[in-house]
């Protein structure tokens, strides 16, 4: 897998571990049950740290650990299933999680620049994406119609600013 950070294909330094295996030397990525088993462990390690939340569980859990926390990754299972896109805007609009979210799993590149709009600063994407499709893909859209975690203006706010601009001109 390739991992593109913040529109920058990278060297991802984390090691997805599963509940079982030894833990590597080094930042790892551990599930869900394992942080809520081993987390005090897991801290001692003065290594960086990840969890991977399965689509099904919610942040909840690990929202009174995200300051001890480098990396939350968010599990895509099929392109169906969207429960991820929401955990990733509440993490950053309500929890206030500033480190990395990471889209894992069945990441799309149709879904690429969504993924981004609603917080997600990482994706690990198969080997078939390319910088030339990344590229395509993060910038296909310029308007939108929903809000975001982004912040970036809505069609609808852009129409309101636009008929306030008309009818101050028309004041004049």
């Amino acid at each position: 897998m390739k991992l593109i950070k913040n529109g920058e294909f990278v060297e991802d330094r984390f090691a997805t571990v599963g509940d079982e295996d030894d833990l590597p030397d080094g930042p790892v990525i551990v599930s869900l049950e394992r942080w809520q088993a081993e987390g005090d462990a897991l801290r001692a390690r003065n290594t960086a740290i990840g969890v991977r939340l399965k689509s099904g569980q919610e942040p909840t859990p690990i929202v009174e650990d995200l300051d001890k926390l480098d990396v939350v990754a968010l599990e895509f299972p099929t392109y169906r299933n969207g429960r991820a896109y929401s955990y990733a805007r509440l993490l950053r609009e309500r929890h206030g999680f500033k480190g990395e979210l990471r889209a894992v799993g069945n990441v799309l590149r149709d879904q690429f620049q969504f993924m981004v709009r609603c917080g997600i600063d990482a994706l690990e994407v198969g080997d078939n994406i390319t910088p030339e499709i990344w590229a395509e893909n993060a910038g296909s859209f310029s308007l939108y119609y929903q809000p975001a975690a982004d912040g970036r203006e809505t069609v609808l706010s852009l129409r309101h600013r636009l008929a306030q601009r008309a009818r101050e001109r028309a004041a004049v």
